[in-house]
């Protein structure tokens, strides 16, 4: 049965789980109290309200730092509440939520409006990303400044690249100015010209549009010289190419301030699936080849790639069940994230649970300087508890999200969300 549990307890203790440290995973109690973790040991006995984790893991709360909740504006598709509803559920105590929406969010008062309609939900922090350019037109910066000063953790135009390099530079500086990074979306306007899927011999035998490699690696290219040039750090949106990923690592090894991240659809799919025609694979970037899938696991092994997170892009029924050109871009994703990235990385040996929770958790919260992204004394009580053991197929039609698109639906996968904790209140409960 799914909770959502309002109101703090004074303590709330967690007994025998396995918990997920940087150096390895121990069993032990944990004890919060006043929405912060105030004691770890072998074992704690406290007359408060206990939750047994016998058998399941327990992770710092997980961080997703790009997701779209599409309110203003978009509320069909998403809002602000079925937004968090779904991120607890997925095992999110903090979320990211990108700018595209209308209007945009531009300026401080839309940042406000987005940070109390996340108060009034109170169910996940959410903190809001401010557009890099008026109107993510690529004419003119943003009020910067005043978006940090209300809370915009980053900047970013994503859903478009900032084709003007000049712009782009300038935003670099200005963001590091207030302490900000800018998290760039990585696609050549011109290039793209119409591409839908990966170009290959996919998009050949389905005759739909291809879009090359090129038109994500060049932007790459482009953010990693300005990063070089400035000494400024950047950051890179979801990394779904081969040669985009060893253009980072190669970067990273000269002492270049570049991070990045990538999805579970980049490397738990290929661009097979798109044969089906089905509009709940349609993605920007799109999905792509084997070598594509292998390096970005390859990246997420070695630290090439910091991070996991969703790019969450629900859309109503209305907007995927039309025909492939016609149909929106984006695959719902914040409720399957970290089942996805458990069963295809931890269970076949590729990352071990330490460094998936920092992917999922740790990396996200150094990268934005946000509170939260470990278990430690005196920390933030942002806990998510998941039975690994626990095998369960998707079924979309029980999201949370308004959005049901995805191309996992039917999926077996393991890691179900046992518990979210946040600020030490159960938001969420399955058990």
């Amino acid at each position: 049965m799914k909770l959502h549990l309002k109101g703090r307890v004074a303590k709330l203790l967690i007994k025998n789980g396995n918990a997920v440290f940087p150096d390895g995973v121990k069993k032990c109690d944990i004890l919060l109290q006043n929405g912060k973790i105030a004691n770890i040991a072998d074992c704690i006995d406290d007359d408060c309200y206990t939750i047994d984790a016998s058998g399941k893991h327990i992770f710092p709360g997980l961080i997703d730092m790009h997701v779209h909740l599409r309110e203003p504006g978009f509320e069909g598709k998403e809002d602000i509440e079925s937004g968090s509803k779904a991120a607890v559920a997925g095992g999110f105590t903090q979320v990211c939520c990108m700018p595209n929406t209308n209007p945009v969010c531009d300026n401080a008062v839309v940042v406000t409006y987005i940070k109390h309609r996340a108060d009034e939900v109170n169910l996940c922090k959410i903190n809001p990303i401010g557009s890099i350019t008026r109107g993510e037109k690529g004419e003119e910066l943003s009020d910067i400044g005043k978006m940090a000063n209300a809370g915009a953790v980053a900047l970013s135009d994503d859903g478009k690249s900032v084709m003007d390099s000049k712009i782009m530079c300038l935003a670099m500086q200005y963001a590091n100015d207030f302490g900000i990074k800018c998290l760039a979306h990585c696609e050549d306007a011109k290039l793209v010209d119409g591409g839908l899927v990966n170009e290959g011999k996919n998009s050949a035998l389905t005759g739909l549009k291809g879009s090359v490699r090129a038109v994500e690696d060049i932007m790459i290219a482009r953010e990693i010289c300005l990063s070089e040039s400035l000494s400024i750090p950047v950051h890179i949106c979801h990394v779904s190419t081969y040669s985009g990923v060893q253009l980072i690592r190669e970067a990273k090894a000269r002492g270049v301030q570049v991070t990045a991240e990538t999805c579970p659809h980049y490397f738990s799919l290929t661009d097979d699936i798109i044969t089906s025609f089905d509009t709940n694979t349609k993605v920007n970037p799109p999905i792509r080849e084997e070598i594509d899938r292998q390096a970005v696991i390859e990246g997420l092994k070695d630290g090439t790639l910091d991070c996991i997170v969703t790019d969450h892009a629900p859309h109503s029924v209305k907007d995927k069940q039309v025909e492939y050109a016609l149909a929106a871009f984006g695959i719902s994703g914040i409720e399957t994230s970290f089942a996805l990235s458990y069963t295809n990385l931890v269970k076949t040996g590729i990352l071990t649970l330490p460094e998936l929770a920092d992917r999922m958790s740790a990396a996200p919260a150094r990268i934005l300087n946000l509170e939260g992204g470990e278990i430690a004394s005196g920390a933030a009580a942002d806990l998510t508890i998941a039975d690994l053991e626990e095998k369960y197929v998707i079924d979309s039609s029980q999201f949370l999200s308004k959005g049901k698109n995805t191309p996992f639906n039917g999926s077996e996968v393991y890691g179900k969300i046992a518990y979210t904790i946040v600020d030490g209140e159960v938001k969420y409960k399955n058990v």
